[in-house]
């Protein structure tokens, strides 16, 4: 038996380590944990942090986490709030490249991010995606939307996969392709999820999706196993081999990434897009090379804009 290893954020982590750090606000980083995040990505030469919040709780945090903060510039606020409303301000005003979530709530480091005031919104929706290790999995794979869009509609769910296709194409997958998930793999209309997925597919073929292969509905076998679809005589030039799986709504994907992580032993690094910065996201149960992936996508999302960018201007 062939013993299957992780490895697919190896190539993230390589292209990371070839660019120079991005700044980053690191929101409320209040907590062991979090302060531990935020000097792991600071190691790697990943991010140069900015550590936004009470500076007694972030002095507590460091010493709590045995890590020297000495050096690093620390922008003191009254409470996580405060937090992250000054670190939107900062990144607004260009004084950071990226933000990470601390030891704040998750919906009170977006709520500022959305505001209409902030000066990140852009026209899309924003979105979360996993970049997931799977070992089984023979590629990176993107589940998106598995923590911000509870019961996205037609018009989110277009945003969720751009937002998902543009972070693809920026690590280099020139097409990537987008499995639309369901229960099933045929049109039903007492089931939301085939039609939305219909659409989309037909939304992509007309240009209103750019960049990618859309197919759906797709059961999450045929989606991700080829034999699956053979067998049930699906011809799709996605099914088998998907890139990214957008999920029906929040709770589908968020089991989906959870089942992943603790049944087949994934990891699942966290970012959110759609804003005019990303925006990473980790968890107090992410292991090191998780929460080091979910920098480095950050860090190659910064730097590959901006050369996109400068190339427009010239």
């Amino acid at each position: 038996m062939v013993t299957k290893k992780h490895g697919r954020y190896d190539s993230y982590l390589e292209q990371a380590r070839n660019l120079p750090p991005i700044k980053t606000a690191i929101v409320h980083p209040c907590s062991k944990e979090a302060m531990l995040a935020a000097i792991e990505a600071w190691q790697e030469k990943f991010l140069e942090p900015v550590l936004v919040g009470p500076e007694a709780k972030i002095r507590n945090a460091a010493k709590e986490a045995g890590v020297e903060i000495e050096g690093l510039e620390i922008v003191p606020t009254e409470h996580s709030h405060a937090a992250a409303q000054k670190a939107v301000e900062m990144a607004a005003g260009g004084k950071v490249q990226a933000l990470m979530k601390g030891s704040l709530h998750t919906d009170e480091l977006l709520g500022a991010v959305v505001s209409a005031q902030s000066g990140l919104r852009t026209e899309r929706r924003i979105s979360h995606v996993y970049a997931m290790d799977i070992p089984a999995y023979p590629k990176p794979l993107l589940i998106t939307d598995a923590a911000i869009n509870i019961r996205p509609d037609l018009d989110d769910k277009r945003d969720i996969i751009q937002n998902a296709v543009d972070l693809m194409r920026i690590l280099g997958l020139e097409k990537p392709l987008v499995a639309v998930l369901a229960a099933v793999e045929t049109v039903n209309s007492k089931m939301p999820a085939t039609l939305d997925a219909a659409a989309l597919t037909v939304m992509s073929m007309r240009g209103q999706i750019t960049g990618a292969i859309v197919d759906g509905p797709l059961a999450f076998d045929n989606a991700i196993n080829l034999k699956a679809a053979e067998i049930k005589g699906i011809v799709s030039p996605v099914a088998g081999k998907a890139d990214i799986l957008l999920v029906p709504d929040l709770e589908a994907g968020n089991m989906l990434a959870k089942q992943l992580m603790y049944f087949a032993d994934a990891g699942a690094a966290g970012l959110v897009l759609g804003a005019r910065v990303p925006i990473i996201l980790t968890s107090r149960s992410d292991k090191v090379a998780v929460r080091l992936a979910s920098a480095a996508l950050a860090k190659i999302m910064v730097e590959r804009r901006f050369k996109l960018e400068k190339a427009h201007h010239e």
